[in-house]
């Protein structure tokens, strides 16, 4: 941003507005997705179907969504495609059960609008920007890396042990 002054200033001012400014964009970005995914697809699966098969379904789906513009676009952050496409399923299926879990236990798909959202600006806006290549930084940053699918597997398995809180279909 060039403010003047000491580098971290620019970086903390262009953060805040990225991360307030740009989440309206995002997540009307993402409300398109979750229309389909958690609007429609969650509520309906969920009528017939266990929470866990619900969220393995519709994190299934999800996932095979983005894989023609992870295969065949530039969507990948420079890792082999297998690794890429590895780390990016089991980080989406493991995040639906988060997704779907707010998604049933607020009855609106709004929760899951602002998750998806600030999940694409924070990663691919402020956190992979920020993050110094050492040159096998992209195997373990970003929704490609081995990191992030390894913290929403803890977040799928806590989100997982509450399903009995979530309200009868």
């Amino acid at each position: 941003m060039h403010l003047g002054g000491p580098p971290w200033i620019s970086i903390a001012v262009g953060i805040f507005l990225t991360g307030t400014y740009g989440l309206l964009r995002s997540v009307s970005s993402a409300l398109g997705e979750e229309i389909g995914w958690r609007g429609f697809l969650v509520p309906e699966l969920s009528k017939t179907t266990s929470f866990t098969l619900t969220s393995l379904i519709s994190g299934m789906v999800w996932s095979l969504w983005h894989y023609p513009i992870l295969i065949y676009g530039d969507y990948n952050a420079g890792t082999p495609t297998w690794y890429g496409l590895t780390c990016f399923t089991v980080m989406v299926v493991s995040s639906s059960f988060v997704f779907a879990w707010m998604r049933l236990k607020s009855g609106s798909l709004w929760t899951s609008a602002i998750l998806h959202g600030s999940h694409n600006l924070y990663i691919q806006a402020i956190l992979t920007p920020l993050t110094r290549n050492t040159g096998k930084t992209a195997w373990y940053i970003d929704e490609f890396g081995c990191v992030l699918p390894l913290v929403t597997i803890v977040f799928a398995a806590y989100f997982w042990s509450k399903r009995r809180e979530l309200p009868a279909q």
